[in-house]
């Protein structure tokens, strides 16, 4: 590691970085899913809290070192200090107080939180549910929600980023925190259980900003220069649509924080979109520099007033795709910013927390089409060197050209373009997307299935034994032949439909065991796509998944599903679900090509699994599940951006399930989204049965159901599966008792929130148990007391 990097210059005018090039953060779970291991070990009691933390900071002693290696510098806060253990938005809410009452007990007298009282109010306990989770913007990545009330006392609470400063500067690295912005913080949480009608957590951004000072004068304290506040709110009209006035919020807040005595220089970063007119009121504060996307934004026409003397760290790298950059494209970019600003700083567009780590590890790739990508080390790279061409074009010349070079080949490349997959899809007719009226499926449904009221079933996935992962290694390893897996695979299955038969579930299904991710398991199916060994990137907590990549035209060579679903429905007079991950989830939870329109390649994935649909139907199994949990995830954050994307995202769903019969009952999921803000997309997929996240939010989304007057089936889920807790009967049933007073019982499912994969079946079987009691239990006094049905709304 060289750390002989110079300091910068005491002529350097204030406020202006020594750095030419940055990222707004860095993979935290380590190249080999360090992290994960070290949380999942303490969670099971084999590890105490002193040895998880020594295991989390050794993971972040090598960050620091690896991104010193690749050419950012150790003594001039290029680097970022943006780790978590869990979530940096619940990092913040316990850094500032932010603790909800019924976890009041973790928090220790000195008002620092450990990592075991993290990880309980993260994961929940008995009676007590854990923070509700959420997407975290248009990403794959999920955050926990704050819970803010109007007597939330906010102070410098737990010094947890401070201290994990002081280490690394101990190690001899001056870095930059990274923390959420308090704008950001507020507009993300939720009000507490018990607020007032009409209380919003932005209105207490008076009382937060005083903490927020606090914890700055800590960070400069302790020694740091320079302080990054991630402001993505900022750039998504649903996080900001109760805000009545944007300009003078952000304004208020940075005038504040910038008068604050002892504060660090600040660095205001605005990721996942255009920051547009709000540059405007930021630039006018005294914060010292900008961080604007130019992935997803444009260079901004003018310079407002107060840009001038300002840093502008131009994101011109994409943080959530794995292509390489078009170098030269980029390097303009930097250059048409110069007249706006007197410095320009070459960086990521978001944090590259949703990237993998190294694509150097993926040997196992077609050595052509990983000449075509670039993860976090690679992109890390990339900025430096379009930091050292913006300072002197002429000496990375040849590495710029090659970067353009690499995206050329990529375009031209054989299977990028397939003539019989773009001629099936200029056949397509406006029939195609349609099905019969709800009605007629309706009433040839109930004939075919004979259903009860309130009909049980679950989301897809049971856990994924530890038997099921050493099978699949020891294929993989050439132990077991295909033959033995696949009996092994059908033994499971067997075990699995005689568990929900015995547990009494009225709609069974298969348990997925030959599926290592929902995604991938179609990816490795599908041509197209391609699949990484160590391409690994957080999802939530120590959940970590390896996205595909999406490179080329998408066909379906052979039936994928089918076998299992069949011989599960083999084994069992009850309905089987066949189980299908949908187009447009296929498309947030890959890494996809960007040479075209998104909607163009979701009618790729909606054809392949238009003839899966037709595939299982033909084998006889009447009852379909295509999951679209990332439909609201995609929705883009500017408003004026979402009825295109709605339009092809709900005709890619249709195009994939409307070839299904009448009596096919296709099903679909979604979970962790504001359903308000896309019911009419999910009315819209025209699926006959809808399960929903409802559990954490203790039926929140039930209104807007009823509001939108929705008359099909919904299955609004009643055991929260995120986290480890079994929920009592009394719980599921007072969950039901809602819905139906809010939705026809009629309409009503029963279901868990999503699939079972990352359960135990020590905590599956008892939770599955006391759903079915509830179920039973509320059918009977739906018959025992007749009372009218809510009508949805006209």
């Amino acid at each position: 590691m060289s750390t002989e990097n110079p300091t910068p210059e005491q002529s350097r005018p204030a406020g202006v970085p020594a750095w030419s090039a940055t990222v707004l953060g860095y993979p935290r779970i380590g190249p080999r899913r360090e992290t994960k291991k070290a949380l999942e070990a303490l969670w099971s009691g084999s590890a105490d809290v002193a040895t998880t933390e020594r295991a989390l900071a050794d993971v972040r002693a090598r960050t620091l070192r690896r991104l010193n290696d690749l050419g950012l510098h150790a003594h001039d806060a290029s680097i970022p200090s943006a780790f978590s253990a869990y979530d940096h938005v619940l990092d913040a809410a316990i850094s500032i107080g932010a603790v909800p009452p019924r976890f009041a007990d973790v928090v220790g007298a000195d008002g620092r939180v450990d990592l075991a009282g993290l990880s309980t109010i993260a994961r929940g306990r008995g009676a007590d549910a854990p923070l509700e989770m959420t997407k975290w913007f248009d990403t794959n990545y999920h955050y926990l929600v704050p819970e803010i009330a109007p007597g939330t006392r906010f102070r410098l609470a737990d010094d947890r980023g401070v201290r994990e400063f002081s280490e690394a500067l101990a190690d001899g690295f001056l870095t930059r925190p990274v923390l959420v912005g308090p704008v950001t913080f507020l507009l993300l949480s939720k009000p507490a259980d018990g607020s007032p009608e009409g209380f919003a957590p932005i209105d207490r951004l008076t009382d937060l900003l005083p903490a927020y000072a606090e914890l700055l004068a800590a960070y400069a304290a302790a020694g740091a220069e320079w302080v990054q506040l991630d402001e993505p709110a900022l750039v998504s009209d649903s996080a900001t649509a109760g805000v009545s006035d944007l300009h003078a919020l952000v304004r208020s807040a940075y005038d504040a924080l910038t008068a604050a005595p002892g504060r660090p220089r600040l660095l205001v970063a605005a990721p996942y979109g255009d920051l547009g007119d709000v540059l405007e009121p930021l630039a006018a504060t005294a914060v010292d520099a900008i961080a604007i996307d130019l992935v997803r934004g444009a260079v901004p026409a003018s310079a407002p007033d107060g840009l001038a003397g300002k840093t502008l760290v131009a994101g011109v790298v994409d943080g959530h795709n794995v292509w390489r950059a078009d170098l030269a494209a980029a390097l303009r970019r930097l250059q048409q910013l110069a007249p706006l600003t007197g410095t320009v700083v070459a960086s990521t567009s978001t944090s590259l927390l949703h990237v993998p780590h190294d694509v150097a590890e993926e040997t196992g790739l077609d050595e052509r089409l990983r000449g075509w990508l670039a993860f976090a080390d690679q992109k890390v790279g990339e900025v430096v060197l379009l930091g050292e061409a913006l300072r002197d074009p002429d000496t990375r010349a040849d590495a710029i050209a090659a970067g353009s070079a690499a995206r050329a080949d990529r375009l031209a490349a054989p299977g990028v373009v397939r003539g019989d997959v773009r001629e099936r899809l200029a056949a397509l007719r406006p029939q195609d997307l349609r099905r019969s009226d709800y009605a007629t499926r309706r009433a040839a449904q109930e004939s075919a299935l004979g259903l009860p009221l309130l009909p049980t079933t679950t989301i897809g996935s049971f856990p994924q034994t530890g038997e099921i992962r050493s099978a699949r290694a020891a294929r993989a390893a050439g132990r077991l032949s295909q033959e033995q897996y696949e009996e092994f695979l059908r033994a499971e299955i067997d075990r699995v439909v005689a568990l929900q038969e015995e547990i009494g579930l009225d709609v069974l299904v298969h348990g997925e065991p030959e599926r290592n991710d929902m995604v991938q398991y179609f990816a490795e199916n599908l041509d197209g796509f391609a699949v990484t060994r160590h391409g690994w990137v957080q999802s939530y907590g120590s959940r970590c998944v390896r996205p595909p990549i999406l490179w080329g035209d998408v066909t379906r060579p052979a039936p994928i599903t089918v076998p299992w679903s069949t011989h599960a429905a083999s084994r069992t007079s009850r309905p089987v679900k066949g189980m299908l991950t949908g187009p447009v989830t296929i498309l947030a939870w890959s890494f996809v090509r960007d040479d075209q329109p998104l909607g163009d390649t979701a009618r790729q994935v909606a054809l392949a699994l238009r003839d899966e649909v037709a595939d299982l139907e033909a084998a006889g199994i009447g009852v379909v599940q295509v999951d679209e949990p990332a439909l609201r995830e995609l929705l883009p954050l500017r408003r004026a951006d979402q009825p295109a994307y709605l339009d092809w995202s709900v005709a890619a769903f249709r195009l994939a399930t409307a070839g299904a019969a009448d009596a096919t009952q296709i099903h679909t999921h979604l979970c962790y989204s504001e359903f308000g803000e896309v019911i009419d997309a999910i009315d819209g997929l025209d699926a006959d049965v809808t399960s929903i996240e409802a559990a954490r939010s203790r039926m929140e989304v039930l209104p807007d159901i009823a509001r939108a007057g929705f008359a099909r089936g919904i299955g609004p889920g009643v055991h929260d599966i995120h986290s480890p807790r079994v929920p009592a009967r009394e719980e599921i049933t007072e969950l039901l008792r809602l819905a139906v007073a809010s939705v026809p019982a009629r309409q009503v499912w029963v279901n868990p929130d999503c699939g079972l994969k990352t359960r135990g079946y020590a905590e599956t079987v008892p939770a599955l148990r006391n759903l079915v009691a509830a179920a039973a239990e509320v059918r009977a006094e739906l018959a025992a007391e007749p009372v009218a049905e809510p009508v949805p709304a006209s």
